[in-house]
């Protein structure tokens, strides 16, 4: 069988799309007359609007970023709207080096309760959104390599007409509840409705508003917002000025722990 190959991502900052079209590109490669990629990035708000549909000659490698240990929450509702139709599907998550939690093994239930027979899945690390240091520059040429060892091992699954064969990942049903940190007293705090600020440094050049999202920036006054802020830091780590920024002291203190505590390396995982 000849499959088509798709590319999806939730890629704010660039590290998920990364991972994924490399493992989309390396997959095409290996198959015999190598196979076209459809790319679907439903970063933004207004491609999350339409459901799409596969069939069983596709192949859909669909990536998210991992939030406090789980799928993003503002994702259930678009993922839920996919259909399979049998399609196989390689979920793959991409996380800051803390861990990837429950993550990988629910968004596997959620695309095999949507008529996908999940052929792979695996567990990448990018650099974390809230740091220029942790994971920095992840995906690497390391986990480029694995991610191209991973592909080798799909494709002689496909080839050998052994994708119907099961595979168990790491979690545990029911899931987990979402990751907190804590305050320096050790207690949960919730950074959810902190938001970041904006600095005189601020041309108004809209990117920030262009690039979030959630469409949650205000293109009238960038330093407003209308809507929900996710801690992607597309926004920060976009802006040509350096004019966003944090400074609530909770989510500061989260930011150093977690450069502290998981600066070193890990390693991706994959499962077939």
């Amino acid at each position: 069988m000849e499959f088509k190959i798709n590319a999806m991502y939730f890629s704010a900052t660039g590290t998920t799309r990364k991972a994924v079209c490399c493992l989309a590109d390396k997959i095409s490669e290996k198959l015999q007359n190598r196979a076209m990629i459809k790319y679907v990035d439903f970063t933004l708000p207004q491609v999350r609007k339409e459901s799409i549909s596969f069939s069983y000659d596709e192949i859909v490698i669909i990536g998210i970023p991992v939030y406090a240990g789980r799928v993003p929450n503002i994702l259930l509702k678009y993922l839920k709207s996919i259909e399979g139709n049998g399609a196989l599907s390689i979920p793959m998550v991409v996380y800051g080096n803390r861990n990837y939690d429950d993550a990988l093994i629910e968004l596997k239930d959620i695309l095999e309760s949507k008529g996908f027979n999940t052929v792979a899945s695996g567990a990448f690390i990018g650099e974390h959104a809230f740091s220029d240091i942790l994971a920095k520059n992840r995906p690497d040429s390391q986990d480029l390599e694995i991610i191209n060892g991973f592909a080798d091992k799909i494709a002689f699954k496909l080839a050998n007409k052994s994708h119907a064969e099961k595979h168990d990942v790491p979690g545990q049903r029911p899931y987990r509840p979402y990751y907190m940190p804590r305050d320096k007293t050790g207690q949960p705090v919730d950074i959810r409705k902190v938001t970041p600020k904006t600095s005189s440094n601020c041309t108004s050049c809209k990117l920030c508003a262009k690039v979030c999202p959630m469409g949650s920036i205000s293109f009238d006054e960038v330093s407003n917002f209308k809507g929900i802020c996710i801690k992607c830091c597309a926004c920060i780590k976009k802006c040509p000025n350096q004019a966003k920024y944090f400074d609530d002291p909770d989510y500061l203190h989260h930011k150093e722990e977690l450069e502290i505590n998981f600066i070193f390396r890990r390693e991706p995982e994959v499962f077939l």
